[in-house]
């Protein structure tokens, strides 16, 4: 990986390896209305409806947030292409949401 990476990217990176890290619609809203997720990722360019729908269930439940990151930079995370993630370790969410800024 590039010295220029995304400190966020980074992150994920971290989470990934250490078997933390969830993707894809369907599997990320199911472990988060379980209540084992601790943060929720949508990449900047999910759809609306996607957006819409994820943060409309995770309302109340876990925090919903966007990345600046796109699917295309978030591909080397996962095998095939997701624009939403989920974090299931409470201090590798404070870890990512720190690069959220």
């Amino acid at each position: 990986m590039a010295n220029d990476q995304h400190p966020l990217l980074g992150a994920l990176g971290l989470c990934r390896k250490a078997g933390k890290l969830l993707h894809g619609y369907d599997r990320v809203q199911e472990k988060a209305l379980c209540g084992k997720v601790a943060l929720v990722l949508l990449a900047a360019d999910a759809s609306e409806r996607t957006v819409t729908h994820m943060q409309a269930a995770c309302e109340g439940v876990v925090l919903c947030r966007r990345m600046p990151l796109t699917t295309a930079d978030l591909a080397v995370l996962t095998p095939k292409p997701a624009a939403v993630f989920g974090i299931t370790d409470e201090h590798l969410a404070q870890l990512c949401a720190k690069h959220l800024a």
